[in-house]
């Protein structure tokens, strides 16, 4: 058989299987697992995406003490943890994770991060609750048990002391997180205490192992830290340095009482200082004393040689607050406009959602260049408006990124096409995004966004968690509008702020804020990987109407809009009740999603504008909606050159 009738052939099957599609099914409703019907019916959430009228969350206070020794490149810690059971429930075991026994040999870990080393990971050496010794069960886990002698009761309070050690893991991971020091001169530790798992509403202890990729579900709370480091060592990290005057000299306190007066660089320590008695106060060591109040999270960096230079950003409503950068003195290029990014991101974020919540904010250098941690970003200029942007989700709206990093991640990526287009003086562009999920779609390899990203895999996690929401968020905007879609979201922020949503929490809030039954869409984007696979079939005149056959050939159906360009002469045009002119001669006619609920694959929009002849349609003008062929979305169709 020549090529031409092979192709013919092929054509004619493609025909015949597209006519021979059964009735599309649409479902509406947003599935409800049972986690989430527990939830509701206890009252903690409700169908308007707010948090219930019983909701609640434990809190967990931290005093910790800790010593770093580069030497052996080993921390040595002890801490007390306050743990307020806030819930209803009686607490007969504690959840506590052990995130440095990740780099034991034996741990289980998700290709393709691979740690830098195989250490002894996270020997807890005493464990002591409400003043009785207590035993870890599975201490070589990530995830670790402790058996109650005498139950946690509803409302209560429990102490938990331990003291522990771990060494700082070096050499070539791959990964975020993988590599926390570079030799023994710079340490950036980070999942580095031992903490208590998240226990919540829908699930009560989260029982996720840490895998390396997939990142954490924390509770709030206070973080009191003192760090001990060599004297001369620059320490930074999370909350607000209480000590000074004790690990400070008096030219960098100086420097340090002009940051918010200027926009401009400070230089707090610089190139030529190093030392104790120059970089930092004298002595052979020094304890640097942090507090954080209300976070879910701790970070810290140190250096043998820091530069630390400071600027500030003012935030809408607040004023200004400092943005410190440390580094090292030969990475001076990555941080050449670090400051300048981190601030537009968070002035811009605070206008787009809700002010900075936090007294300032940290860049630290270090071999993690794009992680986010409470008013700490481990990250030069390059990754700072994407980590600045994490202080709001998930630093201030927690959600559980061990299962679904699309509500941080995927967040954050949307946010940044508008923080980019901000810096450049442009509007953002949206258009596209949408439409060119239609040539992912319905690859076997990826999970449905609402899957656990935990066990995503590595040819599938990058674009589930990050790379999907801003196409959903980009049709969401084509349907609703992008304005429509910001002002939503930032009021889904404020409702959760400092609490723990779920993704049905912002499925039902995103409904009722854009008064749209949306349940269709976030089956198809969240509990599916399908598309819309529309065209075009056909256009014909009869007398002054025109008829235009729109087909839609996937899963996912969406609202049926059309740019229909009009004849230059001809009877006076006369608009359709549900076009908008955006010029004299163009028309963008919509028709919402519902002409397809019935079931029908095919809808034929009629057009009527006072007689004026059509000259030609385009489905989906902002290529909003995903479609793996857009070639077949104009009539008549392209000629092909």
């Amino acid at each position: 058989m020549s090529r031409p009738t092979l192709a013919l052939a092929a054509l004619a099957l493609t025909t015949a299987a597209l006519a021979a599609q059964p009735p599309r099914a649409v479902r509406r409703d947003i599935p409800i697992t049972n986690a989430i019907r527990r939830a509701y019916a206890a009252g903690t959430r409700d169908s308007t995406g707010r948090p219930g009228r019983n909701y609640w969350q434990l809190r967990t206070d931290y005093t910790i003490r800790v010593r770093l020794d580069p030497a052996t490149q080993r921390i040595t810690g002890t801490e007390t943890i306050t743990l307020r059971n806030e819930s209803p429930d009686t607490l007969r075991t504690i959840s506590m994770r052990l995130p440095l026994n990740h780099f034991l040999f034996e741990s289980p870990r998700a290709a393709p991060w691979v740690p830098a080393e195989n250490t002894d990971g996270m020997p807890v050496t005493r464990l002591v609750v409400d003043g009785k010794e207590a035993t870890l069960t599975n201490p070589r886990s990530t995830l670790a048990r402790i058996t109650l002698a005498t139950p946690i009761l509803p409302r209560a309070t429990a102490t938990i002391e331990l003291d522990w050690n771990a060494k700082l893991p070096g050499g070539p991971g791959t990964g975020h997180r993988m590599t926390q020091r570079w030799g023994d001169t710079l340490f950036q530790p980070t999942q580095w205490f031992p903490r208590v798992a998240m226990y919540d509403d829908l699930r009560g202890w989260d029982t996720e192992l840490y895998l390396g990729p997939s990142e954490f579900y924390n509770e709030f709370g206070r973080y009191d830290v003192r760090i001990t480091a060599p004297g001369g060592w620059i320490v930074s990290g999370t909350g607000v340095l209480q000590n000074p005057e004790e690990v400070l000299t008096p030219r960098a306190r100086e420097q340090l009482s002009h940051v918010l007066e200027s926009d401009a660089n400070t230089t707090i320590v610089g190139l030529d200082e190093v030392g104790p008695g120059n970089a930092t106060a004298a002595g052979r060591e020094l304890t640097w004393h942090f507090a954080a109040d209300n976070v879910n999270d701790f970070a810290w960096a140190t250096a043998k040689k820091f530069v630390w230079l400071a600027t500030r950003a003012t935030i809408p409503t607040k004023g200004p607050v400092p943005v410190h950068m440390v580094h090292l003195p030969g990475r001076a290029a990555q941080f050449a406009n670090a400051g300048q990014y981190a601030r537009h991101a968070l002035e811009f974020y605070s206008k787009l959602w809700f002010p900075y919540p936090f007294p300032q904010l940290t860049l630290q250098d270090g071999p993690s260049s794009g992680m986010e941690y409470p008013m700490v970003i481990n990250s030069n200029q390059g990754a700072a408006d994407h980590e600045t942007g994490h202080q709001w989700w998930p630093m201030t709206v927690s959600n559980n990124e061990t299962w679904y990093g699309w509500m941080d991640e995927g967040f954050d990526q949307y946010m940044n096409i508008l923080s980019d287009a901000d810096a450049a003086g442009q509007a953002p562009r949206l258009d596209g995004l949408g439409q060119s999920y239609g040539r992912n779609a319905g690859n076997e390899s990826e999970p449905p966004m609402m899957w656990n990203a935990n066990y995503a895999g590595p040819s599938s996690y990058g674009f589930t968690t990050y790379a999907k929401t801003p196409l959903m968020l980009s049709m969401l905007g084509g349907i609703v509008g992008d304005s429509a879609v910001q002002r939503a979201h930032r009021e889904f922020g404020v409702a959760w702020m400092w609490k723990h949503p779920s993704p049905w929490d912002w499925m039902f809030f995103m409904n009722r804020a854009l008064g749209h039954d949306l349940g269709w869409f976030w089956n198809a984007w969240l509990f599916g990987t399908e598309s819309v696979e529309a065209s075009i079939t056909g256009m014909r005149a009869v007398g002054p109407r025109t008829f235009v056959n729109v087909r839609q050939s996937g899963q996912m159906p969406s609202p049926v809009v059309l740019q229909v360009k009009l004849a230059a002469s001809g009877n006076t045009i006369r608009p359709m009740r549900n076009a908008v002119m955006t010029d004299s001669l163009t028309a963008i006619v919509t028709w919402p999603v519902d002409v397809w609920f019935g079931g029908n694959r095919t809808f034929e929009a009629v057009l009527d504008f006072g007689g004026r002849a059509v000259e030609s349609v385009l489905f989906d003008p902002g290529q909003r909606f995903p479609d793996r062929n857009p070639a077949d979305n104009a009539w008549p169709r392209p000629q092909s050159r």
